[in-house]
This record gives structure tokens, sequence and C-alpha cells, in this order.
């Protein structure tokens, strides 16, 4: 949160973590969704039972990063594969495949291709599972929408907008003005 992030409080001084609207059906949602991005909220997100197609657009989300780094993962892995076998070479120098020692370029090569492609492999996996994890900011023991009995659904039948009270769009008075015309059916604070 920034310093210059307005801190909310609820009547009992509790930190309000921000305001959970309930949606009839996908199609509400996804309507919700559209609004909640044209009027320029950044820290939100909607919760529903099952993927629903093209939330990503209504949402505004841009591409993420993650599959550059997951390919610079697994080049690196597969260099460092090469590397490993080629100086490894140079301490024990067999004959493979019946070809002459160090002649990689004209045919040594093919017996380092296992071991480059495995190596490509698990750093690209690692490289994504990491990224993933680092992006979506988890593990994250605790959230508190689960606080919220009614939130519970949103695995079930029920759809949900969150917006965060640290948004710098976020005024609980104007937010919720909001999240009635787009024709939220329940609406309510969710405290830290």
């Amino acid at each position: 949160m920034s310093a210059t992030a307005k801190i909310y409080v609820t009547e009992n001084n509790e930190p309000i973590y921000g305001m959970l609207a309930e949606f009839e059906t996908p199609a509400d949602l996804y309507h919700a969704a559209e609004k909640v991005r044209d009027a320029g909220y950044k820290k939100w997100d909607t919760h529903s039972p099952f993927p629903i197609h093209g939330m990503e657009d209504a949402m505004g989300i841009k591409r993420t990063i993650l599959p550059v780094l997951v390919a610079v993962g697994g080049f690196t892995g597969a260099t460092l594969g090469y590397i490993m076998q080629w100086w490894m070479s140079q301490d024990y120098k067999i004959v493979v495949q019946g070809k002459p020692w160090g002649h990689f370029v004209d045919g040594g090569w093919e017996p380092f291709v296992p071991i480059i492609f495995e190596l490509g492999i698990l750093f690209s996996a690692f490289t994504a599972l990491i990224g993933m994890l680092a992006m979506n900011g988890l593990p994250r023991w605790h959230h508190p929408l689960l606080k919220k009995s009614r939130f519970l659904r949103s695995s079930q039948d029920k759809f949900f907008v969150s917006i965060e009270a640290c948004d710098p769009s976020f005024d609980p008075v104007k937010t919720r003005q909001l999240l009635e015309q787009a024709g939220a059916r329940s609406i309510e604070l969710v405290e830290d």
C-alpha cells in the first residue's frame, strides 16, 4: 500500500480489505467486470465456480511475461546441459557411437541431446512453477474474503466481484454505487 493510500475502517475500527458484490448469472458478472474495468479500478477480481469465456478481456487483463520467462529458463537449462557435458568430456574422453572425441560440429553432438533436452524441460518446469507462484502472490495462507460465508458459495453456484480498498479509485460510497448500477444482488464490506 502506498503512503498516500487511504485506510478505510468499519464502525468497529476494523480495517477494510474491500467490497464484495454478488451477481446472479455469469452474464451479469461479465458485464459488471466490464463496468468495473471501465471505471478505472486496478485492484479487483472476479470469482465464479467455473471459467467464463472472455472474462480476461472483460477485466482488461494483459498478457503475462511468464511464457518468456519459461522460454529463457528452458534455453538456460539446455545451454547448461551442453556446457556441463562438454566440460565433463574434457576429463573423460570417451569415444561414443564410434565417432572421434571432440568433433561436436561434424557429428559428435548426438550423445549430448538427451541431457540437453531433459535439462531444458526441467528448467522450464521449475521456472513455470516458481514464476506462477511469484506472480500470483502465493502461497497465501488466508484471504480476507474467506471470512464471508456468502463468498464460500463462489465454488458452488454464486458469482462475485471483489474490489480492494487499496485501489486508488476505491471510495466506499462511489464503489457501492458502481456495483449497484452494475446489477449486484448483494454488496458488503470485507474486513481485513
